[in-house]
C-alpha cells in the first residue's frame, strides 16, 4: 500500500516528530511505501529513510540516500518542500536554516504562503506516486493541506496532537476554527491518544464540523519501540555507564537517578520536582534528578536550583507559581530548617543536561530507577511514561488529561502498593506527592520492585508497540471502517487499548 504522510516539521526531539519518525519506519517494516513530507535537514542520518526529495533547485528531486540502511529504507522517501524560510509553529523552538514564529504570530498572507507551498508540493507527489491512502498531523494546518492537495481523491485520516489543539487552535478559535473545520470535514477518521484529548477536541469544535465529529473519532496513542527502549542487563555500573551518550556518562551519578524529560517549558511542570527534591534528598541522600531537556524555561529553573540552595526562599516566592507557592508558604519550624538543610547539596544532585536524541534517551532512560512527567499543561498521551515503562522504569505522573489515562492501564498490572506510585494530584499537594512517590520507590523491597519492573515491560510490549499502531493507521485512513468496533459510545481501533466514558472497556 502507498502512503502519503504530512508532518511539517522535524523528525527527531519533540512528541509528534518522534510518533511521526516511528510511524514510518513501522510502516516501511510491515511492506508499505512511505511518501513523508517534513522539514528535516538531514535525512540521511535516519537509517529507515531510503530516499529524499526537495525542491531546493526549483523542482522537485529526488535521491537515494548513501550508507547503512535500515530494513525497509528503500520503501520510505522524505520530502521536504520550499517553504521560503518561514516556518509557522505551535511551539517556538529554533528549526536550522528556518525562521520560526508561532502561528499566532504570523500575518495572514504569510500563513497563506505556507499552506500555497506545502500544497503544491503534496500536490505534485500525489500525481506521481497515487497514494492509496494518507494521515494528516495536528488539528491545522497539515489536514487543510491534505484536502485541498488531495481533492477527495484519497482517504486520509488526521492524528490529532496536543501542542497544535492546545498552544494554538484553543487560545485562537475566531482565527483559526476555519482552517481545522475545511481539514478536518473530509477526513474519515480522526485519532486521539486519550479520551481526554477527544473531548477537548469536540469542545474546541463545538460542532463546527457537524455532529458527525464524534462518530469519526478513535482512540490511536503513539507507539513505543519496544526493541530499542527495553531494560539492559549490564555485568556491572561501570559497563552501564560506557553504554550512555557521552553528554550523560560525566556526569553519571553512582547513586539512584530520577529522570525528568521534556521541554523546559511552564507547562511541563519540572519546577515541581526541583522543589519536591530536598524532600527526596532527606530520605535519600544520592537520589540525583536528571534534567533531560532544552527550552526557553532553562535559565529559570537553573536559578531556580541556586536559590534553593542559598536556602532564599523568599526569592523564589515571588516568582513561584501556584503549586509551589503553596508548598513553599507551608513550610514552619523544624520542617522548613530539615528542607533547607537537604536544599544544600541541591546542585550537586540536580543536573541539566539538554537535548538527547530518541537513540540517546532509550539508552538513557534504562538506567534510571524513576520517571518524573509532572505536566500542568493537558498531554494528549504519556509518551515519555509509556517509554520509561518499557524500560522498566517507573513512571510517577501528574493525574490528569492523557496521562492518567496511561497511568490506569500500567496500574491494573502492577502490584498494588506500587500502582499508587504511578500518579499524583496537581494540586496544593503535589510537591510533597512527587516526593513521597519517589522515596517510597526508591526505599521499595528489591522483589516488589522485580515484579514491578516486570508488569511495566509486559504491558508496554502488549499495548503500545508501534507495528500495532501502524497498523491501527492503515485500518483508520483506509476503508476498514466496520472493522473498528465500537464500545459504550467510544471508538477503539485495533491497538488495542479501549476505555468507554472513562473506564475500562
Amino acid at each position: 500500500m502507498r502512503v502519503l504522510i504530512f508532518h511539517g516539521y522535524l523528525l527527531a526531539g519533540t512528541g509528534s516528530n518522534v510518533y511521526n519518525a516511528c510511524l514510518s519506519r513501522a510502516l516501511a517494516r510491515l511492506g508499505h511505501e512511505v511518501h513523508l513530507f517534513c522539514q528535516e535537514r538531514h535525512p540521511e542520518r535516519l537509517p529507515f529513510v531510503g530516499a529524499a526529495g526537495d525542491w531546493d533547485d526549483g523542482e522537485l528531486c529526488v535521491r537515494a540516500l548513501a550508507g547503512p540502511r535500515a530494513e525497509g529504507a528503500s520503501l520510505c522517501t522524505v520530502y521536504r518542500p520550499d517553504i521560503g524560510g518561514l516556518l509557522p509553529v505551535y511551539v517556538l523552538d529554533p528549526y536550522e536554516g528556518l525562521e520560526a514564529k508561532t502561528f499566532a504570530e504570523c500575518t495572514e498572507a504569510e500563513v497563506a504562503a505556507y499552506l500555497d507551498a506545502n500544497v503544491a508540493a503534496v500536490s505534485e507527489v500525489v500525481e506521481r506516486v497515487c497514494p492509496d491512502i494518507a494521515l494528516a498531523n495536528h488539528v491545522m494546518m497539515s489536514p487543510t493541506i491534505l484536502t485541498r492537495a488531495l481533492g477527495g481523491r484519497t482517504p486520509y485520516a488526521v492524528k490529532i496532537h496536543g501542542s497544535a489543539l492546545e498552544y494554538t487552535l484553543k487560545p485562537n478559535r475566531e482565527r483559526f476554527l476555519p482552517y481545522a473545520r475545511e481539514g478536518l470535514a473530509r477526513a474519515r477518521t480522526v485519532l486521539v491518544g486519550s479520551r481526554h484529548t477527544a473531548e477537548s477536541l469536540w469542545a474546541t469544535l463545538g460542532g463546527a464540523c457537524g455532529a458527525s465529529i464524534e462518530q469519526r473519532t478513535r482512540l490511536g496513542p503513539p507507539g513505543v519501540d519496544v526493541e530499542q527502549f527495553a531494560p539492559r542487563a549490564t555485568p556491572d555500573a561501570e559497563s552501564a555507564r560506557s553504554a550512555l551518550p557521552r553528554a550523560v556518562r560525566a556526569i553519571w551519578p553512582a547513586g539512584e537517578t530520577v529522570a525528568f524529560v521534556g521541554k523546559l517549558i511552564p507547562g511541563k511542570g519540572i519546577d515541581l520536582p526541583i522543589v519536591a527534591w530536598p524532600l527526596v534528598l532527606e530520605r535519600r541522600p544520592r537520589a540525583k534528578l536528571l534534567v533531560v531537556g532544552f527550552g526557553s524555561w532553562r535559565e529559570s529553573l537553573e536559578e531556580l536550583c541556586r536559590l534553593l540552595g542559598r536556602g532564599e526562599l523568599e526569592r523564589i516566592e515571588s516568582v513561584a507559581r501556584a503549586h509551589v507557592l503553596a508548598f513553599l508558604r507551608g513550610l514552619h519550624g523544624s520542617e522548613r530548617e530539615r528542607y533547607l538543610d537537604a536544599a544544600h547539596g541541591l546542585a550537586e544532585r540536580i543536573e541539566f543536561v539538554g537535548r538527547l536524541d530518541h537513540e540517546e534517551l532509550a539508552k538513557v532512560l534504562p538506567a534510571c530507577e524513576a520517571l518524573v512527567v509532572p505536566s500542568t499543561f493537558p498531554e494528549s498521551f504519556g509518551m515519555v511514561a509509556a517509554e520509561a515503562a518499557a524500560c522498566g522504569v517507573l513512571p510517577v505522573s501528574a493525574a490528569h488529561s492523557g496521562l492518567v489515562e496511561v497511568s490506569e492501564i500500567l496500574a491494573a498490572k502492577l502490584p498494588r502498593q506500587a500502582a499508587a506510585w504511578l500518579s499524583f494530584a496537581l494540586d496544593d499537594n503535589a510537591v510533597p506527592a512527587i516526593a513521597e512517590h519517589v522515596s517510597a520507590w526508591l526505599e521499595a523491597d528489591p522483589e516488589l520492585k522485580q515484579q514491578t519492573r516486570a508488569a511495566l515491560v509486559s504491558v508496554a510490549r502488549e499495548r503500545w508497540s508501534w507495528e500495532g499502531v501502524a497498523r491501527g493507521v492503515l485500518a483508520a485512513a483506509g476503508r476498514e471502517l466496520d472493522t473498528v468496533r465500537r464500545t459504550d459510545g467510544w471508538r477503539v481501533n485495533e491497538i488495542g487499548v479501549e476505555r468507554a466514558h472513562g473506564t475500562r472497556a
